[in-house]
């Protein structure tokens, strides 16, 4: 820029000395955030990397995210929810992959935060269900106001990839997961 103002500058009416400096202090100032710009890009791409070997360590281990579906294998089951306060009284509704009701489970007073439960994998009538993939969903009152939770699905982590975005999982029984979106790991 100043050597393109410097070829079209008239002989007769150069600039003064204060234009020239202010100039040059403003090449400067450009030249300093660009090489600022290539510092921080750097140290981003560092940490991107960072995280996904970080996250590439839990490829193998179990996880609980955000999610309903509920994987019962050998009578058993992991599952989970997330209340903002007290519920007096939760109860957690399990159906079969055609949406038929096959359980319903009477948990009680549950406390505020994160809670998991375990699913011994009978159905209402007592008898064990078939290992596979189900859903459930909570409902929960706090005196007569509804108390509104987040469930969480437990699923062991099979792969990680890298993204703009951040780190997705690959989770057996829930799909791709936000490694950020992970309350626990086992």
């Amino acid at each position: 820029m100043l050597t393109t103002q410097l070829q079209n500058q008239d002989p007769l009416n150069p600039l003064d000395n204060s234009q020239v400096t202010s100039q040059l202090a403003q090449l400067s100032t450009v030249t300093g955030i660009e090489k600022l710009n290539a510092t921080v890009s750097s140290l981003f791409s560092q940490i991107q990397s960072s995280q996904s070997l970080q996250s590439s360590n839990l490829i193998g281990h179990g996880i609980i995210s955000p999610g309903s579906s509920i994987a019962l294998a050998d009578g058993n089951a992991i599952y989970g929810f997330d209340f903002p306060q007290v519920a007096d009284r939760v109860s957690v509704t399990i159906k079969d992959s055609n949406g038929l009701q096959i359980r319903k489970i009477d948990l009680g007073v549950t406390a505020q935060g994160f809670n998991t439960f375990t699913w011994d994998g009978k159905n209402d009538a007592g008898v064990t269900a078939e290992n596979g993939l189900y859903n459930f969903s909570i409902g929960a009152t706090s005196g007569s106001n509804k108390v509104e939770g987040t469930t969480l699905s437990f699923g062991l982590v099979d792969s990680v990839t890298s993204g703009p975005q951040g780190n997705k999982l690959k989770v057996s029984n829930i799909g791709d997961v936000n490694a950020s979106d992970v309350v626990q790991v086992f």
